[in-house]
């Protein structure tokens, strides 16, 4: 096999005690972008700027602990012993629980500031978007989530002596038998996801200028999408270390509740909000000053 995509990868190195990896700083850099997108659509609509910075602060709190602690109930049904579960800085983490966890702790500090909940979630749906594509460079360069083995030209080939993310120790290797290239050639899944959520992006602006929306029905748009993309792209990633219930993993399970609870909400929020407007805006901004 020769059409395939393959490059070196970029390998966690450690300086002292600290070990340092491109995703975590793609992680941190997706987040800042996303936070000013969210922000500058924010501004333009009228809404308060300064407020919607502490939520966002409310929101990488939260973002860190909803990564790390929404896979504690699998693991917990894997067996694994509670304290080692409530561990920190080891085992699971989840792009679906950062997720989680940014928007709970978000929607709290938007009630104690008194920002509109509707319109900064809507709002805050183009930096979860945006952030998503910027955050998923970081696990291109270490190569992590590879899924299934693949015969496609777009998967992922890894070559003799390549060092991907440590998750994927089990694909390397040092020499392949005579005629060969690639140790293994695997569904670059993080790839799927940054391109998936760059068009889920695209989509959203797509839906904010041309079609009349309630307030919430652009948030529950991406809530939709990006949970059963999640579903239907964990589904290449089964048994490749990640936490799991029965015949799903984690992700799975949540992004198909996402995305069937985002459905339902669309669904409502059309049936019991006003239809976003410039006059509805300035009420709203009028109410929480």
């Amino acid at each position: 096999m020769l059409a395939v995509i393959s490059y070196p990868p970029i390998p966690i190195w450690e300086l002292g005690p600290f070990r340092f990896s491109l995703h975590g700083l793609f992680a941190a850099i997706g987040f800042v972008a996303g936070a000013w997108l969210a922000t500058r659509e924010m501004k333009k609509r009228g809404f308060d700027t300064v407020k919607y910075q502490s939520v966002l602060t409310w929101g990488l709190i939260g973002s860190l602990l909803g990564a790390r602690y929404l896979t504690m109930p699998a693991q917990l049904l894997e067996g694994v012993p509670l304290l080692q579960a409530l561990n920190p800085i080891s085992g699971n983490f989840s792009i679906m629980g950062g997720f989680a966890g940014g928007i709970l702790a978000g929607w709290i500090r938007m009630r104690q500031v008194g920002l509109p909940i509707w319109p900064t979630l809507d709002m805050s749906a183009f930096g979860l978007a945006l952030g998503t594509v910027v955050g998923r460079i970081g696990d291109l360069a270490i190569v992590e989530h590879l899924g299934k083995a693949t015969t496609a030209w777009w998967g992922y080939g890894i070559r003799p002596g390549f060092d991907v993310a440590p998750q994927h120790d089990a694909l390397e290797c040092a020499a392949v038998e005579a005629g060969e290239m690639f140790c293994g050639v695997y569904h670059h899944v993080a790839a799927y996801d940054m391109i998936g959520a760059a068009f889920l992006l695209g989509l959203l602006y797509l839906l904010y200028d041309r079609i009349e929306l309630r307030y919430g029905q652009l948030f529950f748009a991406w809530v939709t999408w990006y949970g059963f993309q999640r579903f239907l792209l964990d589904s290449m990633r089964y048994g490749s270390g990640d936490a799991t219930v029965g015949a799903l993993t984690w992700n799975q399970l949540v992004g198909l509740l996402a995305g069937i609870g985002g459905l339902a909400a669309i669904w409502w929020l059309g049936k019991n909000q006003r239809i976003v407007s410039e006059e509805a805006d300035r009420a709203l901004i009028g109410a929480s000053t």
